[in-house]
């Protein structure tokens, strides 16, 4: 993989659903709680380098949510918190206003799932504008082969693809 070159300041990274309901469905090749471990610790790096987190959480209109639909982790001071009502966080939500007001030019992603609300956000982001990486062990489908399309056909067109310990190793220290 070639350098990065991220700058903290200037980069989201952007955990899509990252719920209880969700975490707890069976995905691959990951677990939801390998997933969420793996967010977690790069959402710590991210914030301890003067990177935004954002934590991305669906709410279907129209009624009462699922047990299960809040966040698993409470977000810590400076988190931006997104609620979207579709897939993709682009779509119904304030997303690109909050990037905007953050200045960022670059996007990372993890979250589950792969091929839906993380794929679909990260193409939309590759719509706006922005450099996008994927971080492919911080993230899971719902079968092995989803995951597998996504990781190794599409997101190679979006950005780039990296591991947690991968992109871990390149973050500057601040």
């Amino acid at each position: 993989m070639s350098p990065l070159n991220l700058d903290p300041r200037r980069t989201a990274m952007v955990l899509i659903d990252l719920m209880p309901r969700i975490i707890a469905l069976p995905t691959a090749p990951h677990s939801g709680e390998q997933v969420f471990s793996r967010c977690v610790r790069l959402a710590d790096a991210f914030r301890a380098r003067g990177g935004l987190v954002m934590w991305v959480r669906v709410e279907r209109p129209g009624g009462v949510q699922p047990e299960g639909s809040e966040l698993a982790v409470t977000p810590a001071e400076g988190d931006v918190v997104v609620v979207k009502h579709s897939w993709g966080a682009f779509g119904n939500s304030d997303i690109a206003d909050r990037l905007r007001e953050h200045d960022v030019e670059t996007v990372v992603f993890g979250g589950i799932a792969t091929n839906f609300g993380v794929e679909s956000t990260a193409r939309a982001a590759d719509d706006h504008g922005y450099s996008v990486v994927l971080v492919t062990d911080a993230m899971a489908g719902l079968d092995q082969h989803a995951h597998d399309f996504a990781v190794e056909y599409v997101f190679p067109k979006l950005g780039v693809v990296v591991t947690t310990d991968a992109l871990l190793a390149q973050l500057p220290t601040r």
